[in-house]
This record gives structure tokens, sequence and C-alpha cells, in this order.
């Protein structure tokens, strides 16, 4: 980096902490099509639609309910 760039100044990123990530995550087939039809319909990209269920759920500390079935 040369020497003339002056950073003494800088304020940090407001934004850093909404920065996201990418990730790849299985989802089945259903589910998929499930939000792109939602997305269809609101004009709000697929992704970003799981995106925001995710958040909602991470926010209300959503648990899923699993049960599992005995191997019998």
């Amino acid at each position: 980096m040369r020497r003339q760039y002056d950073f003494s100044k800088g304020k940090a990123n407001p934004y850093a902490k909404q920065i996201k990530r990418q990730v790849t995550i299985r989802l089945d087939e259903q589910t998929l099509e499930y939000f792109k039809a939602l997305a269809a319909d609101t004009e709000i990209p697929y992704q970003t639609l799981i995106n925001l269920y995710l958040r909602e759920c991470a926010k209300v500390k959503r648990r899923p309910g699993l049960k599992w079935k005995s191997a019998s």
C-alpha cells in the first residue's frame, strides 16, 4: 500500500454486521419450489425469502420439533 494513503480519519463500516456470507445449503425440491413460487408472487428473490424466514426463526429462537420414528 502506498504511503500517501491516510486512513487516520477513517471510520469503521457501520454495515459490517449486515454483510452476508455465502454458504452452501441442501434443500429438498419441494421446499425450493415453495420459496421460488413465493418469490414469483412477492417479486422478492427466493434466496432473500429464505434468509428472511431463517432470520425470523433465529430472532424468536424457534426450534424444530423433530420426532424420529423407531426403526422397527
